[in-house]
């Protein structure tokens, strides 16, 4: 039962985590690679993560072990910390990327010109 679930958990996290790279490799630019890289990435970990979670509460319960209680709080900190710096990361590259002169792929009109001093 529980080692079904954790496969679950783990082939949805390594599923996005692939997608991710495959986006990362084809797509055009950088905004839409922050994308792949920022949502499939964040949503793949949070899976393998919460498989982590999953397993180290199972272990914890029989005997209530301090050791694996200990790594299932870490990687729910872990967690919490992902989901909070990874979209500022995405953010700030993609801002960095705008200021630099970078412009997206196929783009025709320019929302944004008069908003950054280039």
């Amino acid at each position: 039962m529980i080692g079904a679930l954790l496969a679950i958990l783990l082939a949805i996290g390594v599923g996005f985590n692939l997608l991710a790279s495959i986006g990362i490799l084809r797509f055009p630019d950088v905004y839409t690679r922050i994308h792949a890289s920022t949502k499939c990435t964040t949503f793949g970990t949070i899976f393998i993560v919460l498989a982590s979670i999953v397993y180290s509460i199972y272990r914890w319960l029989p005997n209530h072990d301090a050791r694996w209680i200990t790594i299932g709080i870490h990687s729910a900190l872990v967690l919490i910390f992902l989901v909070l710096t990874n979209p500022v990361g995405a953010h700030a590259i993609g801002r960095a990327a705008r200021k630099s002169g970078i412009r997206p792929y196929g783009a025709v009109i320019d929302e944004l010109e008069g908003y950054y001093e280039l």
